[in-house]
């Protein structure tokens, strides 16, 4: 008799077609308690929808009140070559907060795509998942340096603190822990003793060594085969100005651990130098939350898959906030095939670093060896959204592509992320996905390629592999995935228990033997 219509609640069209002589007037009391129904049934749903709207547009609201981003330094020196030290400092702030288990604090490769003064605090605020922005400017002539700060609360303009220090360059690592406690205390957190101990120490004594190890992690968050060369001299020139730098041979063992995934060297020539530069960081400081993340991603190339995660996990203890150990935590609960784990542990890694290109890469390669692969294709458009030419997402979406059936459209992906990395990897999936497509002349000049590269450079028995497979050739490619395990190339290996490019082998009794030894039997 009635109905809730976009106008309100109106009588329905049968009922108005009826005569008045087909409405006996003892009914009229129905007609009461229908519509008090309607009524009753419209408030409700109004107010579950309101309730939901209030609670959706107060999105910014629920950020944590301790919780921050520092945006990049103004570098107020003439001298333009200073610009890496007016970062050293922005960094380093960061990095004593980040080990303060009572903030969220979101890392320098998120913040750093952000002008140091912005007009939109709000929306940067609320992009990043903080309440609080902390803007600040550098200005450094000879051994004297100038840092001024003002912490801000950017959903309401407050500024909550302010202040300028002037000191000499030696003192500078003491001013940045200054500015780290100032910050916690103005935002109420609670430190422990270790935690205020941590933020009150000097990572090096010698400036100069800071500088070149802020090179080298930039060349290091580039991710390609290249860049990661150039941090390793950078890392090394640290370490030649300071011995006792733990941090710079955390960056050293970092960067020669991730050789091998951006097809720059083989697993067996990174281990050894990262195993050197690993050990010296521990023996130098064995609470450096990064040298144990190192020790972790040291530990699953090696194959003990539990025993570097327990690694990570004790990087996160010490440094609540290292968006890295999340990121390897979560790769590492993947290799033993806890996928909600996994997941979780990469929706953490992204709210500290959001727009970390190489942790929204890799969880969407998680959601792909999850399985999920509409949130993996999201997820790799979205890398791609931040930079277009990031080679390892084009090599993702391929993958992701692939999978649902669109291998027209995987192969530009696979062929884009070789462009512009020139790894072998990248060709491999090249060489499968025109083999599964039916252009096996294609699949065969790939195979060709990688057996003529291999003669010059390093080719990891896995890229082989991928094109055995697509050619069908199974019994091949468990042979290449057999040498890969004796010679100690564990690289992508290590996943091999969920890695859907090999799920054409799981029937095969050789090859479940083999994830049998690479997990452990995990």
């Amino acid at each position: 008799m009635f109905e809730i219509t976009a106008h309100g609640i109106r009588r329905t069209e049968t009922a108005d077609a009826l005569p008045a002589s087909a409405r006996p007037k003892k009914y009229n009391w129905l007609y009461v308690v229908i519509l008090g129904a309607a009524v009753s049934i419209g408030l409700f749903s109004l107010g579950r929808y309101t309730a939901s709207t209030s609670r959706q547009d107060a999105g910014p609201a629920r950020t944590p009140a301790k919780s921050i981003a520092v945006l990049p330094f103004d570098n107020l020196s003439r001298d333009p070559d200073n610009a890496y030290f007016t970062e050293g400092v922005q960094d380093e702030i960061l990095t004593r907060l980040a080990k303060v288990a009572d903030l969220k604090v979101i890392s320098r490769t998120s913040t750093q795509h952000f002008k140091s003064a912005p007009e939109n605090l709000p929306q940067i605020a609320k992009q990043l998942g903080v309440t609080n922005i902390l803007e600040g400017s550098v200005q450094r002539v000879a051994d004297q340096v100038r840092v001024n700060v003002q912490l801000i609360n950017a959903l309401t303009d407050e500024h909550i603190w302010a202040d300028t220090y002037d000191r000499k360059l030696t003192d500078i690592f003491a001013v940045e822990s200054e500015i780290a406690q100032a910050i916690a205390q103005a935002l109420q957190a609670t430190l422990t003793g270790s935690e205020k101990s941590s933020i009150a120490k000097k990572p090096t004594e010698n400036p100069e060594a800071y500088e070149l190890y802020l090179k080298g992690r930039f060349f290091w968050n580039k991710r390609t085969g290249v860049d990661l060369r150039k941090a390793i001299d950078y890392f090394n020139q640290a370490i030649a100005k300071d011995p006792n730098y733990a941090l710079a041979y955390a960056g050293l063992a970092d960067s020669y651990l991730l050789l091998p995934n951006y097809g720059n060297a083989s697993t067996q020539e990174a281990i050894p130098p990262a195993r050197a530069a690993v050990k010296k960081a521990l023996e130098l400081d064995d609470s450096l939350a990064e040298a144990h993340a190192s020790t972790g991603l040291l530990d699953q190339l090696e194959l003990h898959l539990e025993r570097g995660n327990a690694e990570f996990e004790r990087a996160i203890q010490l440094k609540p906030n290292y968006a890295t150990a999340h990121h390897w935590l979560m790769l590492g609960r993947l290799t033993l095939g806890h996928l909600d784990q996994a997941i979780a542990e990469g929706k953490r890694a992204l709210e500290l670093d959001p727009l970390s290109l190489i942790i929204n890469a890799d969880f969407a390669w998680t959601y792909f060896c999850a399985r999920r692969f509409d949130e993996a294709e999201a997820q790799a458009r979205k890398t791609l959204e931040i930079d277009p030419n990031f080679f390892l997402a084009h090599y993702y979406l391929g993958e992701v592509l692939q999978f649902k059936g669109r291998l027209a459209d995987a192969i530009p992906e696979f062929q884009k992320a070789f462009d512009l990395n020139s790894d072998p990897y990248s060709l491999g999936m090249l060489g499968q996905a025109y083999a599964r497509k039916g252009q096996e002349d294609e699949a065969q000049k790939v195979l060709a390629r990688l057996n003529e590269l291999a003669k010059s450079r390093y080719v990891a028995p896995y890229a082989v592999a991928l094109v055995y497979l697509g050619l069908g050739e199974k019994e091949r490619a468990i042979a290449e995935l057999e040498r890969a395990y004796q010679s100690g190339d564990s690289n992508y290996l290590f996943v091999i228990k969920v890695d859907p490019m090999l799920d054409d082998l799981r029937s095969d009794s050789r090859f479940e033997a083999l994830v049998q030894k690479v997990t452990g039997g995990k």
